[in-house]
């Protein structure tokens, strides 16, 4: 029985070679799924961020030409856009290279009755070296989801574009007391 025991704890090897051989596969596989949600987290901050965008450009936006064209485009665009591109991430360095944050957009078309607010963030390429040193054309010959994965991970990133509507500020009339009541 002693000896028995003792033999199981003399093999010397074998878990060595399964660590050296699997680790780094187990490393890039939890590096492509923490960058993936890192790109989940990336569009939940952008669909908070654009419903925050619209609430408050239909609040604080004005209807008369003057005040549209110049507190509206002067101030609230530029407030909001800070305020967003800090939410997202991009004041802060760790955050900004875990999500991998190029660059950020937002447009505000007025016309009609509504406003239309568009935030879109542009990210770049993750780039896992020994991913990305292979051809594209050798690596994707027949499937047009590889090309697709392959230039997300190697050349260009990938872009996401967040589109709110927000109706016109509408505000109540304030309640005017009559005279003498």
């Amino acid at each position: 029985m002693k000896r028995t025991v003792f033999s199981l704890f003399s093999r010397k090897g074998q878990a060595t070679t399964e660590m050296v051989l699997l680790f780094p596969v187990l490393i890039v596989f939890v590096l492509f799924i923490i960058k993936i949600f890192g790109i989940l987290v990336l569009n939940q901050k952008l669909q908070i961020a654009g419903t925050y965008a619209a609430r408050r450009y239909q609040l604080q936006s004005h209807e008369t030409q003057f005040f549209a064209q110049g507190w509206d485009k002067r101030f609230l665009q530029k407030d909001l856009q800070r305020k967003i591109e800090d939410y997202i991430g991009f004041s802060n360095p760790g955050m900004k290279q875990f999500l991998s944050l190029n660059t950020f957009k937002m447009d505000i078309n007025t016309n009609g009755g509504w406003a239309r607010i568009e935030l879109v963030v542009n990210t770049k390429p993750i780039n896992i070296r020994f991913l990305c040193k292979y051809d594209k054309q050798r690596v994707c010959e027949r499937d047009q989801y590889c090309m697709r994965g392959y230039n997300f991970l190697c050349e260009r990133g990938t872009q996401i574009k967040v589109i709110k509507y927000a109706g016109k500020n509408e505000r109540p009339l304030p309640y005017a007391r009559p005279e003498n009541r």
